[in-house]
């Protein structure tokens, strides 16, 4: 399989993710000032950069993986408590916003070095 190819299966599986959580969080009733005030917040991340590629690599990553929003939404309905579960599917929209546009997962090389492509 070519690159190319492996990077649009990558970025339809975004897709996939952003609508999904969009719908999730409708289905809920989620506020949509909430998810407005909250969408870009995982990108406080990548303030780690400031400091040098392999923390802004390491902070963004795990700020940008669906493990953490998936832990976090579990324990949201496990509990039974909306809001941990909604900001879960803000989080899990963001990350699948993100790599629709082609931010992936970060080398510690430079911000634009991804698992989507390398500049």
């Amino acid at each position: 399989m070519t690159d190319r190819r492996i990077t649009l299966i990558l970025r339809l599986e975004a897709i996939l993710a952003l609508a999904g959580a969009i719908a999730a969080y409708r289905a809920l009733g989620g506020p949509w000032g909430l998810f407005a005030l909250t969408f870009l917040l995982p990108d406080l991340s990548m303030a780690g950069y400031l400091r040098n590629p392999r923390l802004g690599a390491a902070l963004y990553n795990a700020a940008h993986t669906y493990a953490a929003p998936a832990a976090l939404a579990l324990i949201g309905l496990a509990s039974g408590a909306t809001t941990p579960a909604l900001l879960a599917l803000i989080w899990i929209a963001h990350i699948g916003f993100d790599r629709i546009l082609g931010y992936g997962l970060k080398y510690p090389t430079r911000f634009m070095d991804t698992h989507l492509s390398r500049a």
